[in-house]
C-alpha cells in the first residue's frame, strides 16, 4: 500500500531462500527461457503483494550484513519488521539499536501478539489469531462448524492498520518538526517512534458490531449465521423501506403488514419463517431472472460469484482493478491494482514485483554509496547476493 502511494519500499529478504511466500505454490508464473533464472517462476502468492518494491538480498547473520542495515536505518524513514518480540536485540537491529542510529526512524513491528502480554512470545498466523480471537466462531453455516475466512483476513485488515499508523506516524514526525522549525517545545525530542501492531489486536477490534453488542448486552455472541439464506442471490432490505420493495420484487406484498414482520427488530425475532418464505420464492427464477428483477428499484441486491467471474466482471474491469504489467523474467502479467484512487495523484502500479535480489547493487550503491568492490566483498562472504 506505501509502494502504491509512491514510498520507495526496499525488501530486505534471504540472499538464498528470499522472501518464504516465493516458494508458496503452485501455480507459478514461469520464468522465460531466457530469463537466466531457473525452478518453477515466481508463485503467484509472491506477485499478489509485492509490486512496487525493490529487493535487497541480504543475511544480518554476519556482521557485515547487519552494518548495512545500520546504514541503511539511518537513510530511510520507516523500518517495518516482523519478527518475535526481542528476536532482533541480538543483531543490534531492535528499536532501541536502531533508534540511537537515528532518532527519527518510524520502526513497526507487526506480530501475532503484540510485544506485550501473556501471549507476546508465542509465533502467530492469521488462521490461529481467527480462531482465538472470535472470528472462526462467527463466521460458517448456522448448524455448522466454525470456519476460517476464505483469505488470510487478519493478516490484511493488519496490514491495513500499520498501513495507517505508519502514515500517521509520519505525518506527527512532519508536525512536530514544524513546530521545532518556528522555535516551539522540543528542541532535542526524537521525532521517530516504535508502532507495535498485532494480529491479535486488530483481529478483536474488526470484530465491530459484535464485539459492540456483546460488551453492551453481557451476552454472547448469537453464533453463526452464514450468509442468511440459501439461494444464489443476496438481497438487502436492511431498513422498512427496502424491506417493502423486497416483498413487492418476489411477489410476496402481505409480508408488508404481516405483524410480525412490521419492524427491523421483528423480523429479526421472526428471522426463520421469513427467510424460509423469501428463499421459497426466490427458488422460482434463476439467478440472471432475479438480476433483471431487482435491476433498478432502489434496494441492495447481488449475484454471488466465484473469484475468476468477480475479476473478469465489467465493474472490476471499468474500476481498473486488474492491471497488466511487464515482469523482466516472467513476461506478462495481470496483477490486482490498488483500490485507492486520488483526483489529483497517479498511484498504482510503478514496477512488478522483483525477483530475489534484483535491486541488491542498485540499492547499495545508488542509497549507500558503496563502490563495486566493497559490494563484491559483500557476496564474497555471503553476506548479499
Amino acid at each position: 500500500m506505501l509502494g502504491d502511494l509512491g514510498a520507495e519500499v526496499i525488501k530486505i529478504e534471504h540472499p538464498v531462500r528470499g522472501d518464504d511466500t516465493r516458494a508458496w505454490g503452485p501455480p507459478y508464473a514461469p520464468y522465460k527461457p531466457e530469463s537466466g533464472h531457473e525452478g518453477p517462476g515466481e508463485s503467484a502468492y509472491y506477485l499478489g503483494v509485492n509490486r512496487n518494491k525493490k529487493s535487497l538480498a541480504l543475511s544480518f547473520s554476519s556482521p557485515s550484513g547487519i552494518r548495512v542495515l545500520h546504514r541503511l536505518a539511518q537513510k530511510c524513514d520507516v523500518l517495518v519488521e516482523n519478527y518475535l518480540p526481542n528476536s532482533l536485540s541480538k543483531y543490534h537491529l531492535d528499536y532501541p539499536s536502531l533508534s540511537a542510529l537515528n532518532p527519527d526512524l518510524i520502526y513497526a513491528s507487526i506480530t501475532g501478539y503484540g510485544q506485550t502480554g501473556p501471549y507476546s512470545s508465542r509465533a502467530g498466523y492469521d488462521v490461529m489469531v481467527e480462531a482465538e480471537f472470535g472470528l472462526m466462531h462467527i463466521t460458517g453455516e448456522r448448524d455448522g462448524l466454525p470456519v476460517k475466512v476464505g483469505v488470510a483476513v487478519t493478516d490484511l485488515t493488519t496490514g491495513l492498520y500499520a498501513s495507517n499508523a505508519i502514515m500517521a506516524a509520519l505525518l506527527g514526525r512532519e508536525t512536530r518538526r514544524r513546530v521545532r522549525r518556528e522555535g516551539g517545545a522540543g528542541g532535542e525530542e526524537a521525532l521517530g517512534q516504535w508502532l507495535d501492531l498485532s494480529l491479535s489486536d486488530c483481529q478483536t477490534a474488526t470484530l465491530a458490531n459484535i464485539a459492540s453488542s456483546c460488551l453492551v448486552s453481557g451476552n454472547p455472541d448469537t453464533g453463526r449465521w452464514g450468509t442468511a439464506h440459501h439461494t444464489s442471490i443476496l438481497l438487502g432490505g436492511g431498513n422498512d423501506r427496502l424491506f417493502h420493495i423486497l416483498a413487492d420484487c418476489v411477489s410476496l406484498p402481505q409480508l408488508k403488514s404481516h405483524p410480525d414482520y412490521l419492524t427491523n427488530a421483528l423480523r429479526v425475532r421472526h428471522r426463520d419463517e421469513l427467510e424460509s418464505a423469501i428463499s421459497s420464492a426466490t427458488r422460482t427464477k434463476t439467478t440472471a431472472e432475479w438480476l433483471g428483477v431487482f435491476e433498478g428499484k432502489g434496494m441492495p441486491y447481488a449475484a454471488v460469484n466465484d473469484v475468476q467471474t468477480a475479476l473478469r466482471h465489467p465493474h472490476t474491469r471499468a474500476r481498473n482493478m486488474v492491471v497488466e504489467a511487464e515482469h523482466g523474467a516472467c513476461g506478462k502479467l495481470e496483477l490486482v491494482n490498488t483500490p485507492m484512487k486520488f483526483s489529483n495523484a497517479d498511484v498504482g502500479l510503478r514496477s512488478p514485483p522483483p525477483t530475489l535480489g534484483e535491486h541488491t547493487d542498485e540499492v547499495l550503491a545508488g542509497l549507500l554509496g558503496m563502490q563495486d568492490g566493497e559490494i563484491q566483498e559483500l557476496r564474497k562472504e555471503g553476506a548479499v547476493r
